[in-house]
């Protein structure tokens, strides 16, 4: 159906916000009535249909194809530069990536494609948890997943920051240098955010492609590097370079958490799942998006250990040092583009991406309807602005506040713990909401759902086998990273206490906020 048709029953009657009226919501059944039949049983109240399943796909176009899917996938979910952090276990980074692939990430890409499949609305993971356990566990859910989005625009821009001292090392030395360039990155990228999503979506296909040439010229520079008689810079061959090692001093376990949860992100490109134009779409994007994600990590692994080796390879700088050594700087400056490209690109997609959580929260009335508000290209521009604000103040927390006013160490190093300690307790808080993807399905199948049954894409076996993989992989990741400290700076008995006290506060304002939340939606249900 034409836009023009979906958006004319709605602007009579459409207020300052950019939403309908509680009235117009009454009456076109997004509130309960109409169309949307409500449980006798008000304990039970929650198993009807949210006022965002119907008024989404109403006002927001249909327009995303399983291309378009799939490089939002790439976008969110691979990080190339956390290849760089998997090669410090030589050869053994492989067997990382596959054991985090195989008990982790294939699990979860199943548990989502059934979860999209049989509820494909707007809001991916705060819907499907609505749907099991009800407001208050969808909000907690959604707070987790939201918050660490935010701070992973920080970290994409932090990435661009290294790229630049790799393309000339005199540039932003200074911490505040650093936190002015990314606060500019996320201001630029919020402005393109807001503006009309489909033209937003043809420039990240393109950057996805760029990203895709980027990977096939890592693989091709190891080929050539072999290939010209160089000798790899890492051994392959013996056992115990593949190995799990888990001595105290020189094992390398802790890779097992950092590789894990660098699988994180599957569900986050359904939070546009009322905009795919067709239900194949959910199935399609994340089995080619997950196929392309693994190979991608592989391959820019098998680069970087084959030409720089473990030590060399960890800076992030490294996947465009390896082409210009294999293929020369002409490639290399192709490679540093491309990559450069795929983090502002992604600053924009994680954005866009996680305001519709709090879009869909806005219209459902758990948060503040303002923040639902649609701009004319259709967007919900003050959910992305409200998220940049946020991202600015935690960047001059970081980069501009802490390094020059807590005189512990150099302000650089500070600033690299800060950074470090802040991206990590949030990743936990994010494994932790990833959980409710396979929770979802226990409750989901504990509730007799007949969608589970008639809607269910792989055979009972597999799915309650993804289901105790994906939560016993998604646990050991998080105490794996609670152990294990991610920078030298810090020891990890000192990241420990940090990380668990950080966590812990983020999950306790997670649950006041959800409390907040599910009794301002019964309220206003009350009103209604």
């Amino acid at each position: 159906m034409p836009m023009q048709q979906e958006r004319g029953g709605f602007e009579a009657s459409r207020g300052r916000s950019g939403l309908p009226s509680e009235p117009t919501l009454r009456v076109n059944g997004l509130l309960g009535e109409g169309e949307v039949e409500q449980p006798e049983d008000e304990r039970e109240a929650w198993k009807a249909a949210l006022p965002s399943e119907s008024y989404v796909p109403r006002v927001m176009p249909r327009l995303l194809s399983t291309g378009d899917m799939v490089a939002t996938f790439l976008m969110i979910v691979f990080f190339i530069t956390n290849a760089t952090t998997a090669v410090a276990g030589g050869a053994a980074a492989f067997t990382y990536w596959v054991l985090g692939a195989l008990a982790f990430f294939i699990p979860g890409v199943i548990a989502t494609a059934q979860l999209g499949v049989i509820f494909p609305h707007e809001g991916s993971l705060y819907n499907w948890t609505h749907k099991a356990f009800g407001g208050y566990w969808s909000f907690f859910a959604a707070f987790c997943a939201w918050f660490p989005g935010v701070l992973v625009i920080i970290s994409a821009g932090d990435v661009i920051v290294s790229y630049l001292q790799g393309l000339n090392p005199g540039w932003l030395t200074e911490p505040w240098q650093q936190g002015l360039f990314i606060i500019v990155l996320i201001a630029v990228t919020s402005a393109l955010a807001i503006q009309r999503y489909s033209s937003v979506q043809k420039l990240v296909n393109l950057v996805a492609g760029l990203t895709l040439l980027a990977v096939v010229l890592l693989g091709l520079s190891g080929l050539v590097w072999l290939l010209s008689g160089h000798p790899s810079a890492t051994s392959f061959g013996h056992l115990s370079d593949w190995s799990i090692r888990l001595d105290k001093n020189s094992g390398n376990l802790y890779l097992f958490g950092l590789i894990t949860l660098a699988y994180l992100g599957t569900e986050v490109p359904l939070n546009m799942g009322g905009e795919v134009a067709r239900l194949r779409v959910i199935t399609r994007h994340l089995f080619w998006g997950a196929l392309l994600v693994i190979a991608g990590y592989g391959i820019a692994t098998f680069a970087l250990l084959v030409i720089a080796g473990p030590q060399n390879g960890a800076a992030p700088f490294a996947l465009v040092h390896v082409v210009d050594l294999a293929l020369g700087k002409f490639t290399g400056n192709i490679v540093a583009f491309c990559l450069m490209s795929f983090f502002v690109m992604a600053m924009v997609v994680y954005n866009y991406a996680y305001a519709r959580l709090l879009m869909v929260a806005g219209i459902d009335q758990r948060l503040p309807v303002k923040v639902a508000r649609l701009n004319r290209q259709r967007v919900p521009a003050n959910a992305i602005l409200f998220q940049a604000a946020v991202a600015i103040v935690v960047t001059a927390f970081v980069f501009l506040l802490a390094p020059y006013t807590v005189q512990i160490t150099t302000p650089a190093n500070l600033s690299t713990e800060v950074y470090n300690i802040m991206l990590a307790s949030s990743t936990l808080v994010w494994a932790f909401s990833a959980g409710f993807l396979f929770f979802n399905l226990i409750r989901l199948h504990g509730m007799r759902h007949p969608l589970l049954r008639e809607r269910r894409i792989v055979p009972a076996p597999i799915l309650w086998g993804c289901v105790f993989c994906g939560s016993l992989a998604c646990f050991l990741a998080i105490l794996d990273t609670l152990f294990y400290s991610w920078t030298s700076l810090i020891s990890n008995t000192q990241w420990f206490i940090i990380i668990s006290v950080l966590t812990f506060a983020y999950l306790v304002i997670a649950a006041i906020g959800s409390m907040f939340a599910n009794s301002e939606a019964n309220w206003e249900s009350a009103r209604l």
